[in-house]
């Protein structure tokens, strides 16, 4: 199938495109990487009226590391931040998410804030922002506004940005010191959405004792479901007590099935990975701390 009828706009600033969108309003679209979207107007699943395609906007092509956070432009592509060295060693959350994503093709041209913005439930990236706290930086013609990732996921595909606003960038927190992260995910086949998907954050003392652990779930629910699982923590090193742990995995994860799995897999796939992902990062934090 084709798209149906469009008005393809494609401005030269950042300051154009909010213009664009500001006056386009519910009928406007941004076009950045257009992995997602491309594929939904040709199946006729999204008909927007207008494409705005920030594509030629260099002031949106950053990655920008600070003392506090990692900042990632609307532009920036998907493998660039997976391959940055600085990035991998400030977040390395967001390397091992992104080495999940689809494929390398797919990477090469799907952007990071395009892939938050789309918010499926099954993706990799909300889970990232999510765990780690970030936030997203909107821009409209009313002004700018930051919105924290706890509140910007409403639903399956359905985000805080306004009509008219444009997402410019991704704030993406460091992880504390004495931290590890994982992400682990089962699809059908590589490549493929997840059937469930983990990302783990667990923070351990100067002894390697497990101070805190915390873990995202995708593909059980409307957005990823965020887990504290530190009261499962056993104290003097001794990592997380399964049972409380996947008790905590239960109480908040309330998958549904479909074609592809049972809820009932779904759940336990959800308290498997959650172990494999926090064993994993539990022993990244410990080898951390030992480097040091």
């Amino acid at each position: 199938m084709k798209p149906s009828p469009f008005t393809y706009h494609r401005p030269s600033s950042v300051g154009e495109s909010v213009a664009t969108l500001g006056a386009l309003g519910a009928s406007g679209k941004v076009l950045a990487g257009g992995q997602s979207l491309v594929p939904l107007m040709s199946m006729r699943l999204s008909a927007p009226d207008h494409l705005v395609d920030i594509n030629g906007l260099a002031e949106l092509d950053t990655v920008e590391l600070t003392d506090g956070h990692l900042r990632i432009g609307a532009g920036a592509r998907q493998a660039r931040v997976e391959r940055d060295t600085a990035v991998r060693d400030a977040v390395p959350l967001l390397a091992q998410a992104l080495a999940n994503v689809a494929h390398p093709t797919i990477r090469n041209r799907g952007t990071v804030v395009g892939s938050l913005v789309h918010a499926d439930p099954s993706a990799e990236l909300p889970a990232v922002l999510l765990l780690l706290g970030g936030s997203m930086d909107l821009r409209s013609t009313d002004g700018a506004r930051e919105v924290a990732a706890a509140d910007f996921f409403l639903g399956p595909m359905s985000t805080a940005v306004r009509p008219g606003e444009l997402a410019v960038a991704a704030r993406v927190p460091r992880p504390p010191t004495g931290s590890g992260t994982s992400f682990v995910e089962v699809s059908r086949r590589h490549g493929d959405f997840a059937l469930c998907g983990v990302a783990a954050l667990a923070v351990t003392d100067p002894d390697g004792a497990i101070t805190s652990a915390r873990a995202a779930v995708v593909g059980v629910g409307g957005t990823a479901v965020v887990v504290d699982l530190t009261p499962a923590v056993l104290g003097s090193g001794g990592g997380l007590d399964p049972a409380g742990r996947d008790e905590l995995v239960d109480e908040q994860v309330e998958p549904e099935g479909d074609i592809h799995a049972t809820a009932d897999y779904r759940r336990q796939l959800a308290r498997v990975l959650t172990g494999r992902a926090v064993d994993q990062a539990v022993g990244r934090a410990r080898d951390g701390r030992r480097r040091r």
